[in-house]
């Protein structure tokens, strides 16, 4: 296929100055002349563009047939022969944007793809968000927009395929799009209207992969109509979970599609007559197809035992597929863009010896609470085929769902995400996003570091966060608000408002695991918490205030009701534990979960958008017993009592060494990673006993070589380091508690020399240590 390069070229009518440099003014209309467009997601970025520039400036984009100030070329145009577009040159996704001399815009795609985002990149510049029909962020009207004579920039994305995931559907985005947004007769089905506002929320974000919803009360996306064209229309890559091979939603397809039980062991042929019948269908389409198989939905494959069997099964499974996919969609199989996930059971049949071609991507997965499970080995990072992740901000199972508030970490996506991408995962990145909201920045920031990792670690994620905040509310608003959703973030860190039940979902059948109980705070922690949680409240509720009309509805949904709504639950679980313990009346906690409900219902009926969201929003997903109002109990033992530390520091706090700060993370928001064989030493004095307990508190991830282990050597006063090791198995419980707090906690009992001056070393003895607190306490 010959390689083309698109361009635009963009100027205004009658507005030219004579130092050359690009404006755009209010009222003042453009024209576009377009001589090559092969690509849809061209014509589709245009008309979204079109749309922008109406809404900013009140004026129309003109279409001309032939000269116009607006120009899409391909690369034999005659526009070009002046212009340096080398750049360009092997990228894909591309786009050069450069003022030229006469006061004209132009803007060179590498393909189709490259110059919707450029498109896209000129509607942002103008100030359109991305989030524009998705949190009813309207454009704000502008008198002029302008860039300075030779203004040149450069863009394409750090990772090649970039998506989101729509998941764990059931009580939002479903529920709203079969009987909100496009009715269908009931409730199941997610529809191309839908589909297409999605399409057009990732092209802003210059995002291209999608998996579909796949739940079991949804319609399968290839089997509805108008999906696939919608996809289409914006360039997407329709890819599927690591259930779904070969562009196959099984959980719902087999029982519409297939015959027998879906077993390759027993019934290869009926399930190799599946997967071919969909190749066949989409084989003209862009598809990523995920390979390799698991069971009808989030479980082990059926027909095998052991690990072993799995192994023998998946490599047939594999060879099988890859016949299909050059029989049907191109015979250079390595043209084909493939992906296997080796997630849950299917890592320990991959650590087991699987070979898998190596042309295929490997997409490596988190631990489903944000903590990247496996990295890249020197043999994978060299592989053809690449790397990738799948990564969650949003989850259903166990120990807890997290699937209302979406207050999930974003130093930690940060600081995991970066890891990952220094690491060599830089293929593919796929988010489980739910159902987009309440996930708004998040998805935002993934989507941002997917595109250039450079730019988002240089300006580190506060001042992204920051950023996302004035382009939504404005200047002194943003700046007002930083130092609210970091407050936010960061006790949501500590425990997730789905989490402040202390409740377990693994064993949900048994009375004992829907029982609400105590979190293991002292009530001085509880009441600092509380308070803090009041101030977040009050501060955002005093900012809604100063918010214009036009923008009350996007400060709703992006800071108003998750910021109180963590606070009321805060509030309903927190006033529950002290009625519990008889020390207040449930009059508070019962006032809490009523606030939960009256905000929801504000969501679900809008301030100013006459409730475009009803039934996107569900404060109780599943109906697990965190959401309900709390049962009236009664315990005997007293709330704990504060043990108060002798002594205290955050890891940036260290006296001695380099800690390498990871901003914003941890529960005082000053962690810090060690890098393997460096000290932090801890300065103290005036410690009147002979031996004290030390609580170390560091990052609960995974090691960062399989089988590898996580230690810190831990010395006091020169005395013989005592060895901690943190790793965790599968989902011990230690696991468990480990992100259900974000943190992993050892105690070690060290001797105390008798000395005024006295010197703690916490020594890295392996890669991947990420340090949070240390407390030392005396013992008695």
């Amino acid at each position: 296929m010959k390689k083309t390069f698109l361009s635009l070229l963009v100027g205004c009518m009658f507005v030219q100055t004579s130092w050359a440099q690009f404006r755009l003014q209010a009222g003042k209309p453009i024209s576009v002349t377009c001589d090559t467009n092969d690509t849809p997601v061209v014509q589709t970025a245009l008309n979204l563009f079109k749309r922008d520039y109406e809404a900013v400036f009140s004026a129309a984009v003109q279409e001309s047939p032939s000269k116009g100030t607006v120009v899409v070329a391909s690369l034999q145009n005659q526009i070009l022969s002046d212009t340096d577009i080398s750049a360009l040159e092997g990228k894909k996704q591309a786009f050069l944007m450069k003022v030229l001399s006469n006061g004209n815009l132009l803007i060179v795609g590498s393909d189709g793809h490259g110059m919707a985002y450029g498109l896209m990149e000129l509607s942002r510049m103008i100030g359109v968000s991305p989030w524009e029909w998705w949190a009813d962020a309207t454009p704000k009207k502008r008198a002029f927009f302008e860039l300075p004579a030779g203004y040149s920039d450069i863009q394409s994305p750090s990772v090649e395929y970039r998506g989101i995931f729509i998941n764990d559907e059931d009580w939002g985005l479903m529920q709203w799009s079969s009987l909100t947004y496009e009715p269908w007769y009931k409730p199941g089905r997610i529809g191309p209207k839908t589909n297409e506002r999605i399409f057009e929320l990732m092209l802003r974000l210059r995002a291209n992969y999608y998996w579909p919803a796949m739940h079991e009360c949804t319609q399968p996306f290839f089997l509805t109509p108008g999906n696939r064209e919608a996809a289409e229309k914006y360039g997407i890559y329709i890819g599927g979970s690591h259930c779904e091979p070969m562009a196959s939603s099984t959980a719902v397809e087999w029982g519409k599609r297939g015959k027998g039980d879906y077993d390759y062991v027993n019934n290869s042929n009926e399930v190799l007559r599946f997967w071919e019948n969909r190749v066949k269908e989409v084989a003209n389409q862009e598809i990523l197809y995920t390979v390799g198989m698991r069971g009808v939905h989030d479980g082990q494959m059926n027909g095998t035992k052991t690990v072993e069997e799995q192994k023998n099964v998946l490599k047939h499974v594999l060879n099988d597929q890859r016949g299909l996919l050059q029989k049907y969609v191109n015979k250079d199989i390595t043209a084909v863009p493939q992906v296997f996930i080796p997630y849950k059971e299917v890592l320990n049949v991959y650590n087991a010896g699987l070979q898998v071609p190596e042309d295929i991507c490997l997409m490596w997965c988190d631990d489903n609470y944000g903590y990247i499970r496996h990295f890249p080995t020197e043999e994978e990072s060299a592989r053809k085929g690449g790397n990738g992740i799948y990564y969650h901000v949003s989850y259903w199972g166990r120990p807890h769902d997290y699937l209302w508030l979406g207050t999930f970490s974003p130093a930690l996506l940060h600081q995991q995400m970066k890891l990952a991408y220094d690491r060599g995962i830089q293929k593919m990145w796929i988010l489980n996003v739910g159902d987009i909201k309440p996930a708004e920045y998040q998805t935002e920031l993934f989507m941002d570091m997917a595109w250039n990792m450079e730019k988002v670690a240089q300006e580190g994620v506060d001042a992204h966060l920051e950023n996302f905040l004035k382009r939504e509310f404005g200047e002194k608003e943003g700046r007002m608000l930083l130092p609210v959703m970091k407050e936010h973030y960061r006790l949501a860190y500590i425990r997730k408002p789905e989490f402040m039940g202390n409740t377990r979902e693994e064993e949900y059948h048994t009375n004992a695991y829907r029982i609400v109980k105590d979190l293991p705070w002292s009530r001085q922690y509880i009441n600092q918490r509380l308070a803090d949680y009041q101030r977040v409240s009050d501060e955002a509720e005093a900012l809604f205030r100063q918010i214009p009309d036009d923008r009350k509805d996007t400060y709703f949904q992006l800071v108003k009701y998750p910021v109180q709504s963590s606070a009321e639950m805060n509030k309903k679980m927190l006033y529950a534990q002290f009625a519990r313990h008889g020390e207040m009346s449930w009059q508070k906690s019962d006032m809490a979960y009523d606030s939960i409900v009256s905000l929801t219902r504000i969501y679900n009926t809008g301030i100013h958008n006459h409730g475009k969201w009803h039934r996107m929003m569900d404060h109780q997903p599943r109906r697990l017993p965190v959401f309900e109002p709390v049962d009236r109990s009664s315990v005997q033992e007293p709330i704990l009592e504060e043990r108060a530390p002798l002594y205290k520091w955050n890891a940036m706090e260290c006296s001695e060494g380099s800690p390498v700060s990871c901003e914003g993370l941890g529960y005082e928001e000053k962690a810090a990673s060690i890098e393997k064989d460096t000290k932090l030493a801890f300065n103290f004095q005036d410690c009147a006993t002979d031996s004290v307990e030390l609580e170390i508190a560091l990052l609960p991830n995974h090691p960062l070589t399989d089988g590898g282990t996580l230690r810190v050597a831990i010395s006091l006063d020169g005395n013989e380091p005592q060895i901690v090791e943190y790793q965790t198995q599968g989902r011990s419980e230690e696991w468990k508690e480990n992100v259900l707090r974000n943190q992993a906690i050892r105690k070690v009992l060290l001797p105390v020399k008798k000395k005024k001056q006295h010197r703690l070393v916490v020594k890295a003895l392996d890669e991947g240590i990420v340090l949070d607190q240390i407390k030392l306490y005396s013992y008695k």
